[in-house]
């Protein structure tokens, strides 16, 4: 007999963000990679045509539009859906009554980021009544809900009684994130200088760009700051005035695509990691995976993280933190300490792990 496991990836016909597109993508494959002998891997997703995921069986599509499948999976509707394993990346997932027991139904969601409790006031109010809406209906019927920390596990029982069915599952890089090989040439056409600290985020509170750009001013470097959102540029520029660092010395992008973020983070002489988020901190994780210096702002998530992987220290230190990054080899090559802790605690992290994981949730419930 063939136990199936029916992923869901509305992030591939429909993304809302790339971070959630590319997890959702990644863990689909490793999946497949590592599923048990007995087990296939099938997707489902909202109307439209799913992109290619190595060894995914494209199953039925649903005839809704993302809207409308938000919509009706918000209020319970899920005809035509079926039972069985579900498990899904995102929040977005047929929650419904059903018997685990007697009918081995069973669905399994993911939560990345609490920022829609913890910070609603930097998000659209639309997005926010959406996931508020779909963690109270996962609370009623998921089997498990998975979050990428133990940090975000203890704050998210404080919005939503879970117990036991919160597992934790970490996030990773992107499979073979690497600098490209011509990173040079990304960078020119970005019109980046040399040499360069990198924040990431936006002018919400959570994003602490203020305080990295404090921790940025003193060092005379200039400062890029990826993922800022469309529009807020300007905002950004205005903000790192305000914190001592003036708006020449600042390179603010948004959209970068997969390519041109390696090329930047790649080449940063230190990556600031200045949120206070409760949040997976994708970034971080790709820095150290770059072997770029991480010095980050204490936090529960980036204590977990980070670990021995990078600087850790409150935000009354960011500053000297930066400096002493700056004075470990980091400019000179390869053979910074920091650089190799960063690389070493990457390795923790991997698509194939999380898999792993996922499946062994599946088989205790």
């Amino acid at each position: 007999m063939t136990v199936t496991l029916r992923v869901v990836l509305d992030q591939l016909v429909a993304p809302t963000h790339p971070d959630l597109a590319m997890a959702s993508r990644s863990l689909a494959a490793a999946l497949v990679e590592t599923a048990p002998d007995g087990c296939r891997v099938e997707a489902i997703a909202p109307a439209g045509e799913l992109p290619v995921v190595a060894g995914v069986d494209e199953g039925r599509r649903l005839a809704l539009g993302r809207r409308e499948t938000a919509a009706a999976w918000q209020l319970g509707v899920v005809a035509g859906v079926g039972g069985g394993m579900i498990h899904s990346p995102t929040l977005m997932a047929p929650l419904v009554r059903h018997d685990r027991v007697n009918d081995h139904d069973q669905t399994v969601v993911t939560l990345w980021d609490l920022r829609a409790w913890e910070a609603p006031e930097e998000l659209p109010r639309a997005a926010v009544m959406w996931e508020r809406a779909m963690l109270r209906r996962a609370v009623r019927h998921a089997d498990a809900l998975l979050v990428p920390t133990h940090a975000m596990a203890e704050r998210l029982e404080t919005y939503a009684r879970l117990g036991e069915r919160i597992r934790v599952v970490a996030g990773a890089q992107p499979d073979g994130f690497a600098a490209p090989t011509d990173a040079a040439a990304r960078r020119r056409d970005l019109g980046l200088p040399a040499t360069f600290l990198v924040l990431a985020g936006g002018t919400g509170a959570s994003d602490g760009l203020a305080a990295g750009f404090r921790a940025a001013a003193p060092t005379g470097l200039d400062v890029v700051v990826i993922d800022v959102p469309e529009g807020e540029e300007p905002a950004v520029s205005t903000l790192a005035e305000a914190s001592g660092v003036g708006a020449h010395r600042v390179h603010a992008r948004a959209g970068l695509d997969r390519g041109d973020r390696a090329a930047v983070i790649d080449a940063a002489a230190v990556f600031v990691a200045a949120s206070s988020r409760g949040a997976w901190p994708w970034r971080v994780v790709e820095a150290m995976a770059l072997g770029t210096p991480v010095v980050a702002v204490d936090s529960d998530v980036h204590r977990e993280v980070v670990l021995d992987g990078g600087i850790v220290v409150p935000e009354v230190q960011l500053e000297d933190a930066v400096v002493d990054a700056l004075s470990d080899g980091s400019l000179t090559g390869d053979s910074g300490r920091l650089r190799v802790l960063g690389r070493d605690r990457s390795r923790a992290f991997s698509w194939a792990g999380a898999a792993e994981r996922v499946w062994q949730v599946h088989a205790d419930l």
